[in-house]
């Protein structure tokens, strides 16, 4: 009788428990729930009306009558043989050339700098330090828009500059070889600052012993350098590099801000010579309302950030967990 009774004790406890437990989960959903609403109204849903829209022919001629078209935008804008080939084909290869040559520009800068100030006998350090970061503390936007009165071909600075000099004007935003030098100089100027902090954090890792130890074995500044700093620096910046590549491969302010993806082309009306794909999505958006055309451009962009963030996960092991 008596274990009966004890019995029935534990499962009404057991029962409470329960009820308390499934209580607590609720009450998480409900605080939860408007970062939860809040995510699925402004960025889920987005997400897949996009998808949605580049499965058809929603564009300025067909607002209210647009229908289902399959595969039709990606094969126009992929196939060598369409016109539109000629929109996406050329934007995709300047926008990997822009990440490759401004993330290893940015990187290979920012660890020269690094090296230099990380030098115990430069008393200085700390001010030159506080000057070169400030690009990086700038708003990108006042940077981008200041740097394009200092390059334009009329009234720019820059080309006052070398006038003054004697030496003849430079077709900074006109020409489209030097707007595409301009953009990325001017990239390399605002992204600088962070490489050289991601380096200087990375040199502090490495042991003083290391140097010592192959000082008296008869190792030179380069053999230490090449040996020592830069295995421990790449590794630890390596998380960080190809983020930045996916990063410069979606960069909409340096080239939009800067060029608008000017000079036009001559063998398309949609992009310029310097329009990268987020540029390109936008302006087929707002400017051309090929929203169809837009959508597309917008998932194989997602595809490519994609890939590159499975890459980063792999190489980078951020999402397993330690054996320790």
């Amino acid at each position: 009788m008596e274990n009966t009774i004890h019995a029935n004790k534990q499962m009404k406890k057991g029962k409470s428990n329960g009820l308390k437990r499934r209580k607590i989960q609720w009450s998480a959903y409900g605080f939860l729930s408007p970062a939860l609403i809040s995510i699925s109204v402004l960025s889920i849903a987005p997400i897949l009306y996009t998808m949605y829209i580049a499965f058809t022919n929603f564009n300025s001629a067909h607002f209210l009558s647009y229908q289902w078209v399959g595969l039709k935008n990606f094969e126009a804008i992929l196939n060598p043989n369409n016109p539109l080939s000629t929109l996406f084909i050329p934007t995709l290869i300047w926008s990997l050339f822009f990440a490759v040559v401004s993330t290893l520009l940015n990187y290979f800068v920012g660890l020269t700098l690094a090296v230099i100030l990380n030098n115990k006998n430069m008393k200085e350090a700390a001010l030159y330090r506080s000057i070169l970061i400030i690009p990086w503390a700038v708003p990108a936007l006042i940077s981008l828009l200041a740097w394009q009165g200092l390059l334009n071909d009329t009234y720019g600075q820059i080309n006052a500059l070398i006038q003054s000099i004697g030496l003849p004007r430079i077709p900074w935003l006109n020409d489209p070889t030097w707007a595409k030098v301009s953009i990325i100089m001017v990239n390399l100027w605002a992204g600088f600052p962070y490489m050289m902090t991601v380096c200087l954090g990375a040199l502090q890792a490495v042991p003083n012993e290391l140097y010592e130890a192959s000082a008296m074995d008869g190792a030179k500044w380069f053999q230490q350098f090449r040996l020592i700093t830069l295995p421990v620096i790449w590794k630890i910046s390596l998380p960080l590099i190809i983020p930045s590549f996916a990063f410069n491969f979606n960069n909409f302010n340096a080239v939009y801000l800067l060029t608008q993806g000017n000079p036009a082309r001559s063998d398309n009306q949609f992009v310029g010579y310097t329009d990268n794909l987020a540029s390109a999505a936008y302006k087929m958006t707002l400017t051309f309302n090929r929203f169809d055309l837009s959508a597309t451009i917008s998932i194989i962009l997602f595809i490519f950030v994609g890939v590159l963030t499975l890459i980063q996960m792999k190489y980078t092991r951020a999402f397993e967990e330690s054996d320790n």
